[in-house]
């Protein structure tokens, strides 16, 4: 269903782009200042920013379902309660294909015109072999670990009148926390520390920052480990909060 969207496609295409091309002249003014003051060095942060926009679709947390949250308000989630299946476990595989259709339609034209843009303003080489190939199964654990906080969004609309307030806090921190703002690196030390221990971080940050080269051997081992422990656990809470909503809840009405 996601795929046949490519007018909306388009526009998120040009928002990227535009989006990208701002932070990165932003950026390079307080570069041009004292580019010694930056932890990354600035091809590196234009890689690490052209990479966020164009799997932003992969990792964005205010792009929830509404479909989702209406259905638990409504009370039509008394129809998938009526199936055969798991609702959690639906609505995990509905997010994950969701967000990569959404990203497939944007990240090839982004990646494909940011290649071409002149250094150090365009996207660079991964690293190395080895960067490219830690990239690409961090992408897919910082989707699922993605996904699976949504989850517990979408769960805990089912314990509140209404999930908007809920939804808009926990979208603000979640951007805050993940690199999505201001990259990670860019904070204090101490402050970056407890930031990086934070499931947040097990988003975008880590895969971003492997390709760009900004993260050693032994750190890349350590956010290999955290991604992966923020998986099985954010996951497990929110099947076991599932389990607990779907034995409490009550639909009013004809």
């Amino acid at each position: 269903m996601g795929l046949q969207y490519r007018a909306a496609a388009l526009a998120g295409i040009v928002t990227q782009f535009a989006w990208g091309f701002l932070e990165i002249l932003m950026f390079r003014a307080f570069y041009r200042a004292d580019a010694s003051a930056f932890p990354m060095d600035f091809s590196a942060l234009s890689s690490y920013i052209w990479l966020q926009q164009s799997f932003l679709a992969l990792f964005a947390a205010w792009m929830m379902e509404n479909d989702i949250m209406d259905s638990i308000v409504t009370g039509n989630i008394s129809y998938e309660l009526c199936r055969p299946i798991s609702i959690y476990n639906m609505w995990y595989t509905r997010s994950i294909a969701n967000r990569l259709a959404r990203a497939f339609l944007r990240c090839f034209p982004i990646l494909a015109v940011a290649v071409f843009i002149p250094n150090p303003y365009g996207i660079a080489a991964p690293a190395s072999l080895l960067h490219f190939l830690l990239f690409l199964i961090t992408l897919i654990l910082g989707l699922a670990v993605t996904v699976s906080f949504c989850m517990l969004i979408y769960v805990l609309a089912f314990f509140t009148v209404s999930a908007q307030g809920l939804r808009i806090v926990f979208t603000s921190v979640v951007e805050f926390f993940t690199g999505g703002l201001i990259p990670l690196p860019f904070f204090p030390e101490k402050m970056q520390r407890v930031m990086e221990l934070l499931p947040f971080a097990s988003m975008q940050n880590v895969a971003l920052r492997i390709y760009s080269g900004s993260m050693g051997g032994y750190e890349m081992k350590k956010a290999v480990i955290i991604q992966v422990f923020w998986l099985v656990a954010v996951t497990a809470a929110g099947k076991l909060l599932c389990h607990v909503a779907e034995k409490r809840i009550v639909v009013q009405g004809g």
